[in-house]
């Protein structure tokens, strides 16, 4: 009797317990959030985030990836507070870097920085050949009686609902996420339709809408009269409430200009689909861009593919969007790809029968024209070309039977010995290996989701304040995951908003560096900072 008694006044207990926490979470609703959570691993949380990232060696510069010792990216907090993330070591312009906070609200008037600061050692005959702007959000914050307002007045314009983008042309479509992708149909849509201004089909954020805006810019060079700045309103949520897309000149006679467009374009592609392979029509495309078109500095428009197709005078964007949009209509595979070239560049990732090439039309582009920088793989640009933004999630470029196949300029034929000095120089590697930190391949983890929940575990285990951890990742591979989830979103999703929730905190700071250790291991070391 005494045990039945026992059981009920345990069941008494426990419902007394439940009726507690009810009570509780309904005087306190966002303690239902966290206590969900504390049964959810992984899934994405709204938390207050900045983050700053870098990846250094034992002997100060990571030779595989290019960057200094101690080098942060200045990166954006969503709370109004403002962080000072630039290294003492880490070489500016003269010019001001200005950082607004709203998560993606910044404007660097010109951040151009040394290339030795990175590592890169940019050729002489090509230097100052890059002209690349990145996507820019302009966001504005609005009262959220402004943006019911705007929603209701404005609505969605053009849904693109039917639309359809083969991931196999169209790749930074295929990086987004079910909503990502329903708000990457309304831009692209609206950019058609040349609506400027509308209101999200999607409940946003600001970092999600400039992730989706420049999927679909680097998606479709054939939207010439799309610029790279777009306009945004935002709810004290952080909620997205208008877009506002800007056009160029074009947009004012589009008709017209299409057609100028479309008859140089199909001047070229014609003529290359009388070639007997993707490999040749591929190089006749190249070769025939950079007869015709002339590297300006200052040319109008010049992040378009009109500007090289028909004005004749770009930068390497407006190049790399010619090539793009040429071999896309051949139905070869050509990706835009972006990122830092001694300053911030643009070039292509090209897929032929056995793999993806890099290329880069601009630098070739010097006297009477090169294949110095024509299907390349990798790890031929390590040393000049450093993949950002979403472009670390293009595939790896690994191809080789069409590699070296035209003959490179004096300076770059001799591939045979730079690669035999390579290994020379491989065989005297000083890197630090595990059995220095004390650690053995049993401590390393093998994938991207090992390594979340380590950090995830790290950071439960710690809690709020100020401190460091650090873990181990074995393989390239890896490393490639790990530097691409910090170069995008990724990482929240992974493990920081999961921690947050459970830790109650709304404010964080993450300064990472990954050292390239012996034996394909790389140390990541977190220096963190929850609130």
């Amino acid at each position: 009797m005494k045990i039945v008694k026992g059981i009920l006044y345990g069941f008494m207990a426990l419902f007394a317990l439940l009726c507690g926490i009810i009570l509780l979470c309904a005087v306190k609703p966002e303690l239902s959030g966290q206590i969900a959570d504390a049964f959810r691993f992984g899934e994405e949380r709204d938390s207050t985030v900045a983050t700053v990232s870098g990846i250094v060696s034992s002997e100060g510069q990571d030779e595989s990836i290019g960057l200094p010792n101690g080098y942060f990216q200045d990166l954006v907090l969503d709370d109004g507070t403002d962080y000072e993330t630039r290294p003492e070591d880490a070489v500016w312009s003269d010019k001001e870097s200005v950082t607004n906070i709203g998560d993606a609200n910044t404007k660097d008037t010109d951040n151009k920085l040394d290339p030795s600061a990175y590592g890169i050692s940019v050729p002489a005959a090509v230097a100052g050949k890059n002209g690349y702007e990145p996507v820019t959000g302009n966001n504005s914050e609005i009262d959220d009686e402004e943006a019911a307002f705007l929603q209701s007045e404005l609505g969605t314009g053009r849904t693109g609902d039917s639309l359809r983008f083969d991931s196999r042309i169209y790749p930074y479509y295929s990086m987004l996420n079910d909503k990502e992708q329903h708000l990457y149909r309304q831009i692209y849509a609206n950019a058609t339709a040349l609506v400027e201004r509308f209101a999200p089909v999607e409940n946003v954020s600001v970092a999600e809408l400039k992730d989706t805006f420049a999927a679909v810019y680097n998606d479709h060079p054939e939207l010439f009269w799309m610029d790279t700045v777009y306009a945004c309103k935002y709810k004290s949520s952080g909620q997205c409430a208008e877009i506002d897309l800007q056009f160029n000149y074009t947009a004012q006679n589009l008709e017209k200009e299409k057609i100028s467009f479309e008859e140089k374009a199909n001047a070229i592609i014609t003529a290359a689909n009388e070639k007997e392979n993707n490999y040749e029509k591929e190089k006749y495309v190249h070769d025939t861009l950079i007869s015709q078109v002339e590297y300006a500095a200052y040319a109008k428009i010049n992040q378009s593919a009109y500007s090289a197709l028909v004005n004749g005078r770009t930068v390497c964007a407006g190049y790399a969007r010619a090539f793009q949009y040429i071999l896309q209509k051949l139905n070869i595979p050509c990706y835009y790809c972006t990122g830092y070239a001694g300053e911030s560049h643009a070039w292509n990732i090209v897929s032929l029968e056995d793999g993806y090439y890099n290329v880069d039309a601009t630098w070739d582009d010097t006297g009477d024209g090169t294949y110095d920088y024509f299907n390349r793989t990798d790890a031929d640009f390590l040393g000049n070309h450093l993949r950002q933004e979403l472009s670390v999630k293009l595939p790896p470029c690994n191809g080789t039977a069409y590699r070296n196949l035209e003959k490179t300029s004096d300076k770059d034929k001799d591939k045979d010995k730079d690669k035999d000095k390579d290994k020379e120089e491989e065989s005297g590697d000083n890197r630090r290996s595990l059995a220095d930190y004390g650690l053995t391949k049993e401590d390393s983890f093998s994938s991207l989701e090992e390594y979340y929940n380590n950090c995830y575990q790290n950071m439960i285990a710690k809690g709020k304040g100020e401190y460091s951890f650090r873990n181990v990742v074995a393989g390239r591979s890896v490393f490639v995951d790990v530097y691409g989830a910090y170069q995008t979103e990724d990482y929240r999703r992974g493990y920081v908003d999961s921690a947050m929730s459970m830790l109650g905190a709304s404010v964080y700071r993450i300064n990472w560096q990954i050292e390239s250790l012996k034996d394909d291991y790389y140390l990541v070391t977190h220096e963190v900072t929850v609130q």
